[in-house]
């Protein structure tokens, strides 16, 4: 018992390690502007937007105003930059009330004006504002069938700009010709600007055509009016070159990759090897979760060159194609297929969790698994199997105790995974 508490102190400790790298209160400040000659105003949002604007309250001695909007749950108190909480994953009215705001802000902006624009993920559901002849029910029906299929983030952001009077760039365009300095906390693998939160400041390389595609080959049928928007194609966002952006600048400030090397750091210090497999890492829950339950278990039979103790670190975005109606986000699913794949190997516990705190639209932010869990789960009267099949995870780890309950972190650099495997 003491040896599993030391190793789940030890990946709690990772985890905790991973969260704070991406803290915008100690990253945002090191990327402040110099003052501009005009105003400064702040635009922003994100599930880390509402802590990237108080850093930068905290920091700024000037004159200073804006708008950025958060996940309900995810503000903090700021004294200048104006507040909204509005829903996600699901889009709602207040973050389209928001969003029409921000966009009006932008184009009240001159030449010697700052735009400085806090992003993170999350953004692209609180950022709703749809193009003209759409609604926001639009959007929303076509979010939630882009989520139930599957898509990956890329695919689903696709989509969105193109639905969208806000992102793919036209944040940025709308601001011309002021100044405009981005602030990325990247949530997607690869950190692609023009990916996080769909994009607002960045330019677009993605088109009308590949959105109605992506809608074609995922099998969604949306609204009459969302296939009439995107035949049409009449206003393209804007794209790499176009002049509007050409005052645009863009800084990545915080990515899984640095937070994955804040947590092998505790591993060294803790005389537990680090092998970081992946920081981009997307595919079905499932199937990245028995992929890796295969790579320890060759690992735990001497079949690699890695020692143990050692640590498989992991970050990126998995999706799950929803089947049933049970309870659970990516990561608790992951680590029920981990569990299964692994069946009791001795030796061998984990952690996923999502580092915004929030496993999907749970209250956990993920869950952790030791060895005996398959077993006390029967003990229950519980099907492990059978709870994978109905997208049912949360029930398991709850039953067990194993719940991973953070609350929101206020950052968000995605999923976290890390699997301890030791000579027990």
């Amino acid at each position: 018992m003491q040896q599993t508490a030391a190793r789940k102190a030890l990946l709690s400790s990772m985890f905790q390690a991973a969260v704070s790298a991406a803290d915008p209160a100690a990253i945002t400040p090191r990327f402040l502007p110099a003052p501009p000659k005009g105003r400064l105003v702040v635009l922003g949002a994100g599930k880390a937007a509402a802590s990237m604007a108080k850093a930068v309250e905290d920091h700024w001695s000037g004159p200073i105003e804006g708008l950025v909007v958060t996940r309900y749950g995810h503000a903090v108190a700021c004294r200048r930059i104006e507040l909204v909480e509005a829903n996600h994953p699901t889009p709602d009215e207040a973050g389209q009330r928001a969003a029409a705001r921000i966009l009006a802000m932008a184009k009240t902006l001159g030449p010697n004006d700052l735009a400085l624009c806090l992003i993170s993920g999350g953004g692209s559901a609180l950022l709703s504002l749809p193009a003209p002849g759409l609604t926001l029910a639009h959007k929303q029906a076509v979010n939630a069938a882009l989520l139930s299929s599957g898509a990956p983030i890329g695919e689903m952001n696709a989509v969105r700009k193109h639905l969208s009077a806000i992102k793919g760039g036209r944040l940025a365009a709308a601001a011309y010709p002021a100044r405009m300095l981005t602030l990325i906390i990247s949530d997607v693998p690869g950190d692609d600007p023009a990916v996080v939160a769909s994009g607002p400041t960045a330019a677009d390389p993605t088109t009308f055509a590949q959105a109605r595609e992506i809608l074609h080959r995922r099998g969604i049928e949306a609204p009459r009016a969302v296939i009439a928007h995107l035949t049409r194609a009449e206003d393209e966002t804007p794209k790499p070159g176009d002049p509007r952006l050409a005052a645009s600048e863009v800084k990545v400030i915080a990515t899984a990759r640095k937070s994955l090397e804040a947590a092998a750091q505790i591993a060294r210090q803790a005389g537990v090897e680090p092998i970081i497999i992946g920081e981009a890492i997307e595919g079905e829950a499932r199937e990245v979760g028995a992929a890796h339950a295969q790579l320890a278990l060759a690992i735990t039979r001497g079949e690699t060159s890695h020692a143990r103790p050692c640590v498989l670190l992991s970050g990126g975005e998995t999706t799950v194609t929803v089947r049933a109606k049970g309870r659970g986000g990516r990561n608790s699913e992951y680590l029920l297929a981990l569990a299964l794949g692994l069946d009791g190997a001795r030796g061998v516990h984990a952690i996923a969790a999502d580092t915004d705190g929030i496993d999907g639209s749970e209250d956990n932010a993920g869950a952790m698994l030791e060895p005996g869990a398959l077993a006390s789960a029967r003990a229950k009267g519980l099907d492990p199997q059978g709870l994978l099949d109905a997208n049912d995870s949360y029930s398991f780890f709850a039953a067990l105790g194993d719940l991973v309950m953070t609350g929101p972190t206020l950052t968000n650099v995605n999923d976290f995974r890390a699997i301890l495997i030791d000579d027990d």
